[in-house]
């Protein structure tokens, strides 16, 4: 087999809400969309399933802890290259239905606000193709591909 066989990468979301707001997180000192609101999100790591790789992020990012039986998929987003040289991903957008603890913000280079935002009208600054898959995941759209001719 050919070594330079075609690769993607793999992120997971996850979406909490609460009395109709999700909560969303300013991106900050990553070098991709700083500045802007996204969902908790993460790669998954070598050897690591996807809602393991969901709970863990959670864990990171926002000091909770969420069971795996609480994160429903909700929608996969297959999103082309942004830039000449990126990566195409798939991203797997999950509803986390529970969790223990109060969400708070685990990686203070990575995000300087956690904001409750309602679904209905999300932050214009937003990132694009998350406010994209959150209205996917609302109107049950189980797959949403993005930047495609």
């Amino acid at each position: 087999m050919s070594s330079d066989r075609f690769r993607v990468c793999v992120a997971v979301y996850g979406v909490l809400v609460e009395d109709g707001r999700v909560l969303l997180a300013r991106r900050a000192g990553t070098g991709y969309r700083d500045g802007q609101l996204g969902l908790p999100s993460g790669h998954l790591e070598d050897g690591e399933d996807a809602v393991a790789g969901l709970c863990r992020e959670l864990r990171e990012e926002l000091a909770i802890s969420v069971a795996r039986d609480q994160c429903m998929l909700g929608t996969v987003l297959h999103r082309s290259r942004e830039h000449p040289g990126d990566d195409e991903y798939i991203d797997l957008c999950f509803w986390v239905t529970g969790w223990s603890g109060r969400p708070a913000i685990a990686e203070p280079g990575k995000c300087t606000e956690l904001v409750w935002a309602g679904l209905a009208r999300l932050p214009g600054d937003t990132v694009d193709y998350v406010a994209a898959a959150l209205r996917a995941m609302q109107a049950g759209q189980r797959l949403l591909t993005l930047g495609w001719s």
